[in-house]
């Protein structure tokens, strides 16, 4: 009887467990069976077969034994084709063909050539290895460059499950992969400029001011005013992610098992734009073991969801948590799992179902009925969740022709870079400012809270929307450098505000 012994991890959420693969092998004859116990899904249990055939084709040979497998703790569900490679390398460490080690962790998928795969979350599992100790970590070559964006942390790619035997047999062999230096944005690439969006004012200042501090913004007006083109040049102003925010947002990404093959982490803020036929696990996330959604996906980025009104009410209700608090937690029967989801909302809709309600120039078909019930479909909650409201009427002749252009992006981002400092030097956004730190930074003299006061009466604002007022003017000081917060700065706060009085009345 033979026992060995290797280490894998199972993701959940964002976040990697250690996983021990025990294999034994016993009896001696004509009955070769592999048995796989410890709660795997239907992937793990076809792995018996990827896994005889990658041995057998790496002229590995197999045992002419009863194998069985477990995967420890057995309490935790194994999900995904992952432990193809720690399974193999058990049944070879038990055949006496590699050496046992306690030092590395392996991932991978098996073809039946021996090639070995990509897999899903290996950023997660790095980052667990190196929490937990270990050494070394044998990924898929894929897998290589976002695995090695951690410190502290020996990672080996490796194309074929003959290459780990030789590794594993004579370490230094192959050398482990160099640290990838953080990617920067591509430059040289075409992305849509400020520069391209002629008159708009108010809603370009809005942009800027949502980017400044992160908050969330709605825009309403007819077809063709240049909702949908205002938005999509929203990431050319963003500032670059930090370190921190990098990391975490690949982490996503990696377990979404949407990073490109080589991919290290990500270096532009994630611009997620879904389809209003979605459904709601795939805004918010689900499945057996959950993965995350669009509102994950866009995590330190912005999700960008046009024709708003469009979108099945109880997939916009679902958006009032990560709204909120930044995150999103989704219970199943077996766990609870959280998914990270700090965004920046940016919602586009027309003002009616034909678009040209309070329109100067076109005449609108709708009924008050219609238009109330078209509204109706953005409930008052999810509505006071978004920071500024601003209407983008149609562009006259005259602008659409005007040789005048304003800003680049390059120009407004630098701009906002220094606005952005200012609040890392808080600790938070503007837009998450807890409300203890908010009541130092955004206090108001008397004529600004007489104008808030004012604000507050006629407009018959909840709490919330006062808070998020402040928090608004709060940018517009960082903006102009202030260090006060003055009437100035709340009177065009609230003024982004105030156009709920002409449509939801």
């Amino acid at each position: 009887m033979a026992l060995f012994r290797t280490r894998s991890a199972a993701v959940f959420g964002i976040d990697a467990h250690l996983i021990e693969v025990e294999v034994d092998m016993y009896g001696q004859g004509a009955i070769r069976d592999m048995i796989t116990v410890g709660m795997p899904d239907l992937a793990v249990r076809e792995s018996r077969e990827r896994i005889k055939s990658a041995l057998v084709n790496s002229n590995l040979g197999y045992p002419s034994k009863c194998v069985t497998i477990n995967l420890a703790p057995a309490d935790i569900r194994k999900e995904g084709s992952g432990y193809d490679l720690p399974m193999a390398v058990g049944i070879l460490g038990a055949m006496g063909t590699v050496p046992a080690s306690d030092d590395y962790l392996l991932v991978g998928e098996l073809a039946l050539d021996g090639t070995i795969r990509p897999v899903r979350g290996a950023l997660s599992v790095a980052v667990s290895a190196r929490a937990h100790g270990i050494a070394n970590f044998i990924v898929p070559q894929e897998n290589a460059a976002e695995a090695a964006v951690v410190e502290g942390l020996s990672v080996y790619a490796v194309k074929r499950l003959a290459d780990v035997v030789t590794m594993l047999n004579n370490p230094g062999a192959v050398p482990p992969v160099e640290p990838q230096p953080r990617a920067r944005p591509a430059e040289g690439i075409a992305t849509p400029d400020f520069r391209d969006v002629r008159g708009q004012t108010t809603a370009k200042r809005a942009l800027e001011v949502a980017a400044a501090g992160g908050h969330n913004l709605l825009l309403i007006g007819p077809p063709g005013s240049g909702k949908t083109m205002l938005a999509r040049r929203l990431p050319g102003i963003l500032p670059p992610l930090t370190f921190p925010e990098a990391l975490e947002t690949t982490q996503i990404h990696s377990v979404a098992g949407m990073l490109q093959g080589g991919a290290g982490l990500l270096a532009e803020r994630p611009f997620r734009a879904p389809h209003h036929s979605i459904s709601d696990a795939g805004m918010i996330g689900g499945g057996i073991v959950p993965r995350p959604g669009e509102v994950s996906l866009a995590h330190n980025g912005v999700l960008f969801l046009d024709e708003l009104p469009e979108f099945p009410r109880n997939v916009l209700e679902l958006l009032r948590q990560p709204l909120e608090e930044g995150s999103v937690t989704i219970a199943r029967a077996s766990m609870t799992l959280s998914f990270p989801s700090k965004i920046m909302l940016i919602a586009a809709m027309n003002p009616c179902p034909c678009g040209f309600y309070g329109d100067s120039t076109r005449e609108c078909r709708c009924t008050p009925a219609i238009i109330q019930r078209y509204l109706g479909k953005i409930s008052g909650p999810l509505l006071d969740r978004i920071d500024l409201h601003v209407e983008v009427p149609a562009v006259p002749y005259k602008e659409m022709r005007a040789d005048e252009q304003g800003a680049s992006s390059a120009e407004i981002r630098a701009r906002l870079e220094r606005t952005r400092a200012i609040q890392q030097e808080r600790g938070y956004d503007n837009a998450h400012l807890p409300p203890k730190l908010l009541r130092q930074v955004a206090r108001l003299d008397e004529a600004g809270d007489r104008t808030l006061e004012l604000a507050m009466r006629k407009l018959g604002l909840s709490a919330r929307a006062h808070d998020r007022i402040l928090k608004v003017a709060r940018t517009i000081a960082d903006l102009d450098a202030s260090d006060r917060v003055t009437a100035k700065h709340l009177a065009e706060a609230v003024q982004y505000r105030s156009l709920d009085r002409n449509y939801w009345v």
